[in-house]
């Protein structure tokens, strides 16, 4: 069963919008997919909770009462974790296994790329990795801006694979608001949030 697990330290960078869509995308290829959600916040869980029984079912992955995953049941075939800021040490180390690929969320601010390098430095460096991939998305990109430049110079050194760059819309609001992805609805609508989302589904699917 492929685990996605979505993490970077720095709240605020996208990460449970990332995991939300990730896990829209599968349950749009008709797989029986899972979203556990680690974080205190349980923003996952909230939004499956405004979710419409009309929409692809993604059902939750339940998590202990001291934050572990549980197993899975049967006839699960994808799973996507979303992690709370402050992921790091034993914590990190514990969950890290559970997955075959690492999707990092990234936005273009100075304090955004030191704290994701000093994590990639210590994901990287993780001995229970094993064989699980990583990659980097950039979230809230303006491709036009200086930052934008800046975050391209920082991640061609990272040493792991950059999926692409989504940029700041509404439509990731507004859909997340009804329990939504971009999956969701008639492809004509996002376009072009679609296209970006090419290569982090090749990735995916790999």
């Amino acid at each position: 069963m492929p685990v996605v697990l979505v993490a970077n330290p720095k709240g605020g960078v996208g990460k449970s919008t990332l995991a939300t869509n990730i896990a829209g995308y599968f349950a749009s290829r008709g797989h029986a997919v899972l979203l556990g959600d680690i974080d205190r916040q349980q923003s996952s869980r909230l939004w499956l909770g405004l979710r419409t029984p009309a929409a692809r079912e993604i059902r939750t992955w339940e998590a202990s009462e001291d934050g572990n995953v549980v197993r899975p049941p049967r006839g699960t075939t994808h799973a996507v974790i979303d992690t709370p800021a402050g992921l790091h040490g034993s914590r990190l180390k514990e969950v890290v296994p559970l997955a075959d690929k690492v999707l990092v969320p990234l936005q273009p601010s100075i304090f955004d790329i030191y704290a994701t390098r000093d994590f990639l430095d210590k994901l990287l460096a993780n001995r229970h990795l094993g064989k699980t991939q990583v990659g980097v998305v950039g979230m809230r990109v303006d491709g036009r801006t200086l930052a934008a430049e800046r975050l391209r110079e920082f991640v061609a050194g990272l040493g792991v694979p950059v999926l692409g760059e989504l940029r700041d819309t509404q439509n990731y609001v507004q859909l997340a608001a009804r329990g939504l992805t971009l999956f969701d609805i008639a492809p004509g609508r996002v376009q072009r949030d679609l296209e970006q989302w090419e290569p982090i589904r090749q990735w995916l699917e790999a």
